[in-house]
């Protein structure tokens, strides 16, 4: 009883560890957009122009900057909040492939947009977000996890409006950022998708099926090819005669 629970407290600590570090992570992304952001609206860093720039050369430092330049206050605040749930959902689930699934995500994405995007200056962490959400949900679906296919149904239900804006429903918002981080979110699901967890596999799906011959072996083993054994049943009857009933029952009607 005191080896279980001790196990048991290690293991809420070590959760309390990987939840600490996940929040830590995502905290720390958000101090770094926050701190551009006001250093660019009210200190007049004019920080905006090293925003991602589609095919010009000057524009590939989008590719690391387009993440941490937002528009202004309203932009930014709405996307603190999904960028804090879902990059913590990434770095708590997926743990042991959250570092290199991130790094894929937070330069690849650009990268395409840098190729596929229309002419202007693209800026925000939608594109982050829409690769985020992308790969959350298709990995808890590929997965047949349940706990990752219950995170994947949070997403949906919470984010799932994010997928309108992967089309060119507002020519004011930047649809290609986000089909571009939505692609690459796909696709890492799928490249990582036999790394980090996975679908728990029970001792019989791991066991090999028997041949013919196996089979009837064992079916000989247990007795099934052996031909059933004769048994005689004696069935005695008890009754009185007519005689003695008759009189029993006169005897009764006296």
């Amino acid at each position: 009883m005191g080896a279980k629970s001790s196990s048991n407290a290690v293991s809420i600590k070590a959760d309390r560890a990987k939840i600490g570090d996940a929040l830590l992570y995502s905290a720390f992304l958000l101090v770094i957009c926050w701190s551009v952001f006001i250093l660019d609206e009210y200190l007049g860093y004019q920080l905006k122009e090293y925003g991602l720039k589609p095919r010009v050369p000057e524009g590939l430092r989008g590719v690391f900057t387009i993440h941490f330049l937002h528009g202004d206050l309203d932009h930014i605040v709405q996307n603190s909040l999904a960028l804090f749930v879902l990059n913590s959902f990434v770095f708590y689930f997926y743990r042991s492939i959250a570092i290199p699934v991130f790094v894929a995500v937070f330069f690849l994405s650009p990268a395409l947009l840098w190729l596929a995007g229309r002419d202007g200056n693209h800026i925000g962490a939608s594109v982050l977000i829409y690769a985020e959400f992308a790969f959350l949900f298709v990995s808890g679906l590929i997965r047949k996890n349940p706990v990752l296919l219950r995170v994947a149904l949070v997403v949906v239900l919470y984010y799932g409006s994010l997928v309108w804006y992967v089309f060119p429903v507002d020519k004011k918002v930047s649809w290609e950022g986000h089909a571009c981080g939505f692609l690459v979110g796909v696709l890492a699901a799928l490249w990582w998708r036999e790394k980090g967890p996975q679908r728990k596999q029970y001792q019989f799906e791991s066991e090999p099926e028997m041949t013919d011959e196996e089979y009837a072996l064992w079916r000989a083993r247990v007795g099934e090819t052996q031909p059933p054994v004769e048994t005689t049943v004696t069935v005695k009857y008890h009754y009185k005669s007519d005689d003695a009933s008759d009189s029993k029952t006169n005897d009764r009607l006296q």
